[in-house]
């Protein structure tokens, strides 16, 4: 009971940010839904972000960015597309991905403008270290960006539930 309780805790504290923002959002009308089509956009382009890190190519990973973006990181945050890729270049310096992240949940907006996905994180042994928490913009048809992103401790909460 407890440890639901911490992990149930940590889940929300992880996902407060997003879900302000997503609430935020303009919305279209009440009745309206994204569409699959979407969700899968996002699942693919969530993929395609997370293969950077594991094909080495730093310039892909600056590409996913938005020149607005919020990456936060412990105690503080990395604001801007620029300081966000400089940043992350070091993880990018090594033979070996230090880390991996796969999405276990993806959902749009019904207005189809804003999307949040969430998941694991594993170091190279594929031991689950961590999770992960971002939002993504649509700036064109088929374009995502991703606007925030936060990592998590894992706190024994289950990241690793299929979408």
């Amino acid at each position: 009971m407890f440890k639901t309780l911490i992990c149930r805790t940590s889940l929300l504290r992880h996902l407060a940010l997003p879900a302000m923002l997503l609430l935020a959002a303009p919305l279209a009308r009440a009745d309206a839904t994204a569409s699959p089509d979407l969700r899968a956009e996002v699942v693919a382009t969530e993929r395609a972000f997370a293969q950077t890190m594991a094909d080495r190519d730093h310039a892909a990973f600056a590409r996913f960015v938005a020149d607005d973006a919020i990456f936060i990181n412990g105690a503080g945050a990395l604001r801007g597309k620029a300081a966000i890729a400089a940043a992350w270049q070091k993880l990018y310096a090594t033979p070996q991905a230090p880390f991996s992240w796969a999405p276990s949940l993806v959902e749009v907006n019904d207005a189809g403008t804003l999307a949040i996905s969430r998941g694991p994180v594993y170091d190279p042994s594929g031991k689950l270290v961590s999770g992960f928490s971002s939002i993504w913009r649509r700036d064109a048809p088929g374009v995502w960006k991703i606007i925030f992103d936060q990592g998590t401790d894992v706190r024994a909460c289950d990241l690793e539930a299929k979408p």
